[in-house]
């Protein structure tokens, strides 16, 4: 692609419609950025070449202009002295370079044309390239803060998550501690093997107490 087609495209590129439609803007742009620099660099390149002739053709220019002036003066000389022929070969000298002075002009007035429209170029695409470093900062911007408001809805979501689990386990920790209480009140309400061989033994010791007493009253009634 000629550096002319490539600054035609890149003049009449719609940036936002080219951003729309990538699906990664932020590559997109700097694509897009890197073409426009590489393209200016070589517009202004053309540029200066193009102003170098300029300058070496308007050198050629005054070195011409120079003879013709001075082939003029000969030739008034000439007449002056009387020398016609010599008067008529310095005209047709003077002539010579007269043409030739004409034609370096108007080769400068179109290296003038060309200057200006690189000139022109150079300043358009300079715009359009500074628009777009404003866009790439705009992009790059945006993307710094999604994924910080990425990495905030992250941590909340995981906040959420631990709480949840957090209200969970409380939950069942008070779950299982009511179901410790009542196993604590019905041990409590029920007698323990203990507690029945301890009642039978009491009981067994009653009765020989009574048993005695019996007897003893008995004895006592005999006698």
């Amino acid at each position: 692609m000629g550096i002319f087609t490539r600054f035609k495209d890149i003049v009449s590129a719609n940036i936002n419609a080219m951003l729309d439609k990538a699906e990664d803007p932020e590559k997109m742009i700097k694509l897009m950025i890197q073409e426009m620099e590489d393209t200016l660099v070589e517009i202004k390149a053309s540029c200066a070449a193009t102003m170098a002739t300029k300058s070496k053709v308007a050198r050629a220019l005054d070195d011409v202009q120079y003879r013709v002036d001075d082939w003029g003066n000969k030739a008034r000389l000439a007449v002056t002295k009387g020398r016609e022929d010599l008067a008529r070969e310095a005209l047709a000298e003077k002539r010579v370079f007269s043409e030739e002075s004409e034609r370096l002009q108007k080769e400068i007035d179109q290296l003038e044309a060309i200057v200006t429209k690189y000139q022109g170029d150079i300043t358009q695409l300079e715009e359009k390239l500074t628009n777009a470093r404003k866009k790439h900062q705009i992009l790059l911007q945006r993307h710094t803060q999604a994924q910080k408001s990425y990495k905030a809805q992250s941590v909340l979501r995981k906040n959420d998550n631990v709480d949840a689990f957090a209200r969970f386990d409380a939950f069942e920790n008070r779950i299982e501690r009511m179901e410790a209480d009542a196993e604590l009140v019905n041990a409590k309400a029920r007698p323990s093997i203990e507690d029945e061989f301890a009642k039978l033994e009491g009981d067994e010791t009653l009765e020989n107490e009574l048993a005695a007493l019996k007897a003893e009253i008995e004895n006592k009634s005999s006698e």
